[in-house]
């Protein structure tokens, strides 16, 4: 008898008849389902134990740090005698421990986390400095020193400098070098400056102690709204709140830039709840405030509604009456003052050092920043705005870099889900934690 068999019958009865875990045993798939189950839970107990730990050894490096600076004959507070560097190294060695623990709690938390207490720790984080002395910079007094040129001496602070009033207390307190300077912050900040003149009545300390507290309450809104704004919010918060080198800017530098970056966060915001004319008001008060929310302006209107363009439309010709009714017109040209000065740990100044020629480092720069640019533009017209990597780009390319900076892109990238940029800002806020500490 001729007996054909079909082909593939064989291999298909031999699959039919094999026995294992992906078939036949529904109970060995069921056990491996429930083992799968047992380490994610193993995994979240772990999370939950580590990150207090991180956090509170985040805090308690940061703190040695505020304690070397506060030690006798410490460089690092803004005008102290320097006696050695012990307290120089203890602080930066301090510092980068700091931020190496907070990296690691950010590693972690990629795996999710309690916000509450996260933004706890947060909390304590960010308020820590204000127990030290003012750090690295005299900012402050320039701040205070421009707002009494226009309420004390009824001065444009744009056109006169506080060098041109010599007994003024708060011309004394301005480092030396900057006296002769006039201002190049937006004019919303500077009548913020007369407000906290008046309030302080002219003392030195206090000056800096209200700038220090509001620049640590700008830091803590700045977590809390990224924490709203972001997806994954327990991240976003520590990826904020838990920055060693944005704790040691706030409350212990008082600068303004996170004043700003928190009314861009709150602005952003607005957007997401569809209040887009809000929005747009909001951010150019963030560049009433500090420059780069202007710089960062065309990413977000590129994607923005017509309600945001307007809300941008009337809070710029309102602000712009007041600010020239307040202060003259001096504030207009305060942007091209910007680019004139030169830090070392600038990418441009960097590449002098390496035997580049000073116009050439500039021009590379500049086409870098023009090239990036258009790249950034036509993400943004996709639908993608990317001000982290924005922010970054301006840091990259400046002539003019301060660690404090390192805070634009750190804050953006807590809300925005680009890997890049947050690495970015990581690598930025590492290089420049040491810069400025005297050594």
């Amino acid at each position: 008898m001729d007996v054909r068999v079909r082909p593939g019958a064989a291999r298909t009865r031999d699959r039919s008849s094999y026995v294992g875990p992906a078939a036949g045993c529904p109970g060995v798939r069921a056990k491996s389902a429930a083992a799968r189950i047992d380490l994610r839970r193993a995994a979240r107990q772990l999370t939950s134990r580590l990150l207090p730990a991180l956090g509170i050894a985040i805090a308690v490096a940061l703190g040695a740090a505020i304690f070397a600076a506060s030690t006798r004959g410490s460089p690092v507070p803004a005008g102290g005698l320097e006696l050695g560097d012990t307290a120089s190294i203890v602080f930066v060695v301090a510092l980068a421990v700091g931020f190496a623990l907070y990296a690691a709690a950010l590693v972690t938390l990629r795996r999710g986390g309690h916000l509450v207490l996260v933004c706890t720790i947060a909390v304590a984080i960010q308020l820590i400095p204000l127990a030290g002395p003012l750090l690295l910079s005299h900012d402050v007094y320039s701040y205070w020193a421009y707002g009494r040129v226009a309420s004390k001496h009824d001065s444009d602070p744009y056109r006169v400098p506080p060098a041109d009033f010599p007994s003024d207390p708060a011309t004394r307190a301005v480092a030396p070098g900057w006296r002769g300077t006039t201002s190049v912050y937006g004019p919303a900040f500077t009548a913020f400056s007369i407000g906290v003149d008046r309030v302080t009545h002219g003392s030195v300390e206090a000056v800096a102690l209200v700038f220090r507290i509001v620049a640590a309450a700008a830091a803590i809104a700045a977590t809390l709204l990224a924490a709203y704004i972001a997806r994954r919010k327990a991240f976003a918060a520590a990826f904020v709140g838990w920055n060693p080198l944005l704790a040691a800017s706030s409350a212990g530098g008082g600068h303004n830039d996170t004043l700003m970056l928190a009314l861009m966060l709150g602005a952003l915001a607005l957007v997401s709840r569809r209040k887009d004319a809000g929005a747009g008001g909001l951010w150019l008060l963030a560049a009433a405030v500090k420059a780069p929310a202007l710089f960062l302006l065309p990413l977000q209107l590129v994607r923005a509604g017509r309600r945001f363009w307007a809300g941008c439309v009337v809070a710029g010709v309102a602000g712009s009456i007041a600010a020239t009714a307040a202060f003259g017109s001096g504030w207009l040209s305060s942007l091209g003052r910007l680019t004139r000065n030169e830090s070392r740990y600038a990418i441009p100044s960097r590449l002098e050092q390496l035997g580049v020629p000073d116009q050439a480092a500039h021009a590379l720069a500049a086409a870098a920043l023009g090239i990036a640019a258009l790249w950034l533009l036509r993400q943004a017209r996709r639908g993608r705005p990317r001000l982290a990597l924005g922010a970054c780009l301006l840091l990259l390319t400046t002539p003019w870099l301060l660690p404090w900076y390192a805070t634009w892109p750190v804050v953006l990238a807590a809300v925005e889900e680009d890997a890049v940029a947050q690495v970015l800002a990581l690598g930025l806020a590492a290089y420049l934690l040491p810069d400025r500490v005297p050594f």
